[in-house]
C-alpha cells in the first residue's frame, strides 16, 4: 500500500498503458485466434478432406450387376467430391479469418500504442499557429 501512495501517476499510467494493457490485448488477439481456429477445425477439415459428404454411402452390390455396381461407385464418388469442395470452401473461410483476425489485432494493438501520440500531436497542432497552411 505505501508502495502504491508513492508512486507517480504519470509513471503507473505510462506503465499500464505501454505494458500491461498491449500484453492484455495480445491475449485475447490469441484466444480469438483460437477461437477462430478450432471453430474451423482446419486440421480435422484437411484430415477428412476425401471423407463422404455428411457420410452418405452407398453399399455395393453383394452380387454380379454392372449397372449397380457403377451406380454405387458414381454415387460414392460423387458424395466424396461434394465433401471435398464443401471442406475445402470452409478452409478457404477458415483460412481468410484468421487472416483477418490476424491483422486486425495487429492494427487494434498499433493503434492503441499509437492513441497517445495522437493526442499529443493534436493538442500541438490546436495549440500552435499554423498560419502558413492557408
Amino acid at each position: 500500500m505505501d508502495n502504491f501512495k508513492r508512486e507517480n501517476i504519470v509513471i503507473a499510467w505510462l506503465a499500464w498503458h505501454f505494458y500491461q494493457m498491449p500484453k492484455f490485448l495480445i491475449v485475447v488477439w490469441n484466444n480469438y485466434f483460437s477461437f477462430g481456429a478450432d471453430f474451423f477445425s482446419v486440421p480435422l477439415l484437411l484430415s477428412t478432406l476425401f471423407s463422404p459428404w455428411r457420410r452418405y454411402k452407398w453399399r455395393y452390390p453383394k452380387g454380379f450387376n454392372l449397372g449397380e455396381y457403377f451406380s454405387a461407385f458414381i454415387s460414392n464418388l460423387f458424395s466424396r467430391i461434394v465433401g471435398a469442395m464443401v471442406r475445402m470452401m470452409l478452409v478457404v473461410v477458415g483460412f481468410l479469418l484468421l487472416v483477418f483476425i490476424g491483422i486486425a489485432g495487429a492494427v487494434l494493438i498499433i493503434a492503441w500504442i499509437a492513441i497517445p501520440f495522437f493526442l499529443v500531436g493534436l493538442i500541438f497542432f490546436l495549440f500552435t499557429d499554423h498560419y502558413y497552411l492557408a
